[in-house]
């Protein structure tokens, strides 16, 4: 009997969190960041995507549309994008303007992805919004008036986003639940699941996006991201040892005790206690780590599990040239 030829492997790209590391500067993540996005363009990557978070010492990427256009400025062909843009926190409108400005500066090169969480704490989501009272209920309405923005102008149309009006920046709808799955899925726009740090839904949400999506003018057919925690290196222990930072950045999330990206450490993983090391497990399960055969293996299998379109790298690796060699890695695997 023939063998099962190996599943092939989707699309890469890259989300980044734009990580200050211990002993680093804010300056020094951004530029960090504009040499991965040249780095990933130059070894054929999709799209090259900012998150936003507000408040967090350790993650530089709070003025995301800011960045997104310094990095757009800086390259020269690869898609550049929000992975997300927290729409709660913002007037549909005052995105529609800066992702129109955006697309204008750097037509068909922009991407603007979604999500319906605050992505911070309380007290810093009552600073973004003073008064303004939206909430995650408000998600779809919010979505679809910031498609009407970013569509042509219609006549007698009162509130127009200019820039935006007629740019048609993709929209994406990203989640972490089947939430955003549905709403993509009835509204026909692609959809990324943020697997990198929520995988526990991945496979449902998947699958109900593509058994309900609706055809629209912007996509024919469901296209699906997830995001794909990866460390690679040359063997499978070295690329424990860099995941070491991974661990330690997940352990301060779990514990509420948030900072900036740290070295590796020998043996971390052998001094937690057996819950702290299931519970960063889990918060990695859709992750590959490992040298070069061990990673092959993993993006295959994921590949077979979800029929991915396009895989999401997030790499927190402490060594900025250690990272770019991760990727490289990667790369050299398709």
């Amino acid at each position: 009997m023939p063998s099962t030829p190996p599943a092939s492997l989707p699309a890469f790209s890259f989300l980044d969190l734009v990580a200050v590391r211990e002993g680093g500067t804010v300056a020094q993540a951004i530029d960090i960041a504009l040499q991965t996005a040249r780095h990933v363009e130059s070894l054929g990557f999709t799209r090259y995507w900012m998150a936003e978070h507000h408040n967090m010492d350790g993650i530089a990427s709070s003025a995301t549309a800011v960045l997104i256009g310094h990095i757009a400025a800086g390259t020269g062909r690869i898609r550049v994008g929000a992975g997300g843009i927290m729409l709660p926190n913002h007037a549909p409108l005052v995105v529609a303007e800066a992702f129109g400005t955006l697309a204008t500066l750097h037509p068909g090169r922009i991407d603007l992805g979604l999500g319906r969480a605050p992505g911070t704490d309380p007290a810093t989501m009552r600073a973004l919004r003073r008064d303004r009272t939206e909430t995650v209920d408000d998600f779809p309405a919010d979505v679809a008036e910031l498609q009407r923005l970013l569509a042509p102008a219609q006549p007698g149309q009162r509130i127009k986003a200019v820039p935006g009006a007629g740019t048609e920046v993709p929209i994406w709808l990203l989640g972490s639940s089947l939430f955003s799955a549905q709403l993509a899925a009835e509204r026909g726009l692609p959809y990324a699941f943020a697997s990198h740090f929520a995988p526990r839904s991945l496979l449902q949400a998947v699958e109900l996006y593509r058994s309900r999506f609706q055809p629209s003018a912007t996509l024919a057919e469901p296209h699906v991201a997830i995001g794909v925690p990866l460390i690679a290196a040359p063997t499978d222990e070295e690329a424990q040892f860099l995941a070491s930072s991974t661990y330690q950045r997940v352990l301060g999330i779990l514990t509420n005790q948030r900072g900036l990206l740290k070295p590796p450490v020998e043996h971390f993983a052998d001094r937690l206690h057996p819950q702290e090391r299931a519970a960063i497990e889990d918060f990695l399960a859709a992750g590959v780590i490992g040298g070069p055969e061990t990673v092959r293996a993993g993006l295959r299998e994921l590949a077979e599990r979800t029929r991915a379109d396009e895989f999401i790298f997030v790499c927190d690796i402490y060594g900025p040239a250690l990272r770019l060699r991760s990727l490289d890695i990667a790369a050299a695997l398709r």
